[in-house]
């Protein structure tokens, strides 16, 4: 069969990356979480002093970008590719609730993301890939073959979150989890740069009230029926 792209846009906490490694496991492709890159490098600022909205902040981060290397590395034992920034693994700090407040801030930087679709690009030259983000079918694959816009009710997110975070262990409340995830919904959708938005061909996947095996199942099949054209 032939190889495609597939790209997977939307909000915040949509079930993006889980519904993406599913898709990429079950056709043998590579999976590509954009959102562990923007979350690497925001905890590369944060842990460098450099979160802040002034513009000595911004040029000092922009001038460190050089310095930040990442790459994923496949975790045999839990069947998925880790974040590694400067050869350190830093899936779990990236996945915390103090990093997911910074990370739409960190992502507006122009210059940031230049360099994260950059290397988004070259991953996808020979297609068989599945990526998920904010700009991945509008930016970074505007050509893909298959294209997915995921979204939910703020609240229904939120809970989804609220209830990843406390399996984690991590000390939150609902309330400061909603209020998260409604503030990248405003960032990510109204940034200078590559704002959030559903490309034109993309397909509307509402999920509030869909199981993981639903979801998985026809999109799965939407996508074969592309690749067996």
């Amino acid at each position: 069969m032939r190889k495609i792209t597939i790209a997977i846009d939307g909000y915040s906490s949509t079930g993006k990356s889980t519904l993406a490694k599913q898709l990429a496991k079950a056709l043998g492709y590579i999976y590509v979480d954009t959102g562990a890159m923007y979350r690497a490098v925001t905890l590369f600022a944060m842990r460098h002093h450099l979160i802040g909205d002034s513009e000595d902040t911004v040029t000092k981060l922009v001038a460190l970008l050089p310095e930040i290397h990442l790459k994923f590395m496949y975790n045999d034992a839990l069947g998925f590719a880790e974040m590694y920034l400067n050869n350190e693994n830093v899936e779990k700090e990236i996945r915390t609730l103090d990093v997911s407040r910074m990370v739409s801030k960190i992502a507006t930087i122009k210059e940031v993301r230049s360099k994260l679709v950059d290397m988004q690009k070259q991953m996808g030259i020979d297609k068989g890939i599945v990526m998920d983000g904010r700009d991945i079918g509008t930016v970074v694959f505007p050509e893909a073959e298959l294209k997915i816009f995921m979204t939910a009710s703020p609240e229904t997110r939120a809970a989804r979150r609220y209830k990843e975070l406390l399996d984690k262990g991590d000390e939150v409340t609902y309330e400061e989890v909603l209020k998260n995830v409604q503030s990248r919904d405003h960032i990510d959708s109204h940034r200078k740069v590559s704002p959030l938005q559903r490309a034109a061909e993309a397909i509307v996947f509402d999920n509030s009230d869909m199981g993981l095996e639903e979801q998985f199942e026809r999109i799965y099949n939407y996508a074969l029926r592309i690749i067996q054209k």
